[in-house]
């Protein structure tokens, strides 16, 4: 079957399933272990792999194939599994471009790994909180071990002693929220270039499991309120021209609203108009809508049955993806910042618009107060590029009149 559009497919693999070495109490994908039945082993076979890769790598069109290593924890599977990997993506890349991205809580990480990473150019994403009090209030170690900072800080050592590129992924809950300058301080002073903040939103079923779009629940006590997420984003924003670190370190949510603001397609699916196009595949070769989906509803079928490009442009996950924008309640298609936010990730849209209707994004509060902050930087900048002139040089400019720091 021929790939119909010349997009990139993006799929997170999820080689150990579930399975991770820590118990992070805000995790949502720990309790996927149910979709499979108990005893059977939860980890990536050969066969599955091997078709995965070859399957992944003939879906591209671009000449690129990035591959998303994920979990669980995913050097919950050993380096000869991922040397493996590599085999196997010479094997069949045929001309095509590979590229490795690794995302792991860094508790497993050695120095022999970091000579792999850095010998085959693979990225590390490395999940961490930011300082010792925030990091360990949630991220724990399983079987009662104890917190996991200090040892997540040897992993960053020794990324930067083997000098692997890596970038940060912290969660912003309730407790680490009022904190966003000591937060981002952190990541400066370690030598972070690459942050992603991403808000921490769940919602807990009667029975204890987490709440699929469309299921009743109570919010989990963890979870971000939106004003707190809103007030987060304005004093970090500020926190970040403050230091003039605009295109000297990258945060994620700066450089997507700033892609919105000139119109371009933002990095992170959240904020773009449409989604679908990034699904999950798990160790047994199950495909799923998003990796925030991976609920029965939202199963798509089996590489073992159905190829890639079948499933991830089937029909149904097409109106998956275009559910995002066609979806909105009214109050979001009234607003003036809907080009920027585009209603932010569905599995958040759970509260009610002003007039009633279901379908707002319950951190729709934050997100305003944050693009009101930010409108006359992302003017300022959004100018400069269009002029192609620099943005941080135009920021330095902005800052000498405008009292937002």
């Amino acid at each position: 079957m021929e790939t119909p559009f010349a997009q990139p497919l993006y799929l997170l693999a999820k080689p150990a399933g579930a399975t991770c070495n820590m118990a992070c109490s805000y995790c949502y994908y720990t309790e996927k272990k149910s979709l499979t039945p108990d005893g059977q082993p939860r980890v990536m076979s050969d066969d599955t792999l091997e078709r995965f890769i070859r399957l992944y790598i003939e879906s591209q069109t671009g000449g690129t194939a990035v591959f998303n290593w994920h979990g669980g924890e995913a050097m919950m599977r050993p380096l000869s599994f991922y040397r493996r990997v590599v085999e196997l993506q010479q094997r069949y890349a045929g001309g095509c471009r590979i590229e490795n991205c690794i995302q792991t809580n860094g508790t497993l990480l050695t120095d022999e790994w970091c000579v792999f990473l850095r010998r085959n150019g693979w990225l590390v994403g490395l999940s961490v909180d930011g300082p010792e009090e925030f990091h360990d209030r949630y991220r724990r170690m399983r079987a009662g071990s104890g917190p996991s900072f200090r040892r997540v800080m040897l992993a960053i050592r020794m990324l930067q002693r083997h000098a692997v590129e890596w970038n940060a992924m912290a969660v912003v809950n309730d407790f680490n929220s009022g904190h966003p300058e000591e937060f981002y301080d952190f990541f400066r002073n370690i030598g972070c270039r690459f942050i992603q903040f991403t808000p921490i939103v769940e919602r807990v079923r009667a029975d204890g499991r987490l709440a699929a779009v469309g299921d009743s629940g109570t919010l989990a006590p963890f979870s971000v309120s939106p004003r707190r997420w809103g007030e987060f984003l304005c004093r970090l924003f500020d926190h970040w021209i403050g230091h003039d670190d605009v295109g000297r370190i990258f945060v994620q949510i700066f450089d997507a609203t700033l892609a919105n603001w000139v119109g371009a397609t933002p990095s992170v699916c959240s904020l773009a108009r449409e989604c679908g196009h990034a699904g999950a595949i798990e160790f047994n070769g199950d495909v799923y809508s998003c990796d925030h989906f991976v609920f029965p509803e939202y199963y798509l079928g089996n590489i073992r049955d159905k190829s890639l490009v079948e499933m991830m442009w089937s029909e149904r996950q097409l109106a998956f993806g275009a559910a995002k924008r066609t979806s909105l309640p009214q109050e979001c298609r009234r607003c003036e910042y809907l080009f920027a936010c585009n209603g932010e990730c569905p599995r958040n849209r759970f509260a009610l618009d002003s007039d009633g209707n279901p379908g707002l994004n319950y951190l729709c509060e934050g997100y305003r107060m944050f693009f009101e902050h930010v409108r006359p930087a992302m003017d300022v900048m959004a100018a400069a590029l269009r002029e192609r002139r620099s943005p941080a040089d135009a920021i330095r400019e902005f800052r000498g009149h405008s009292p937002i720091v």
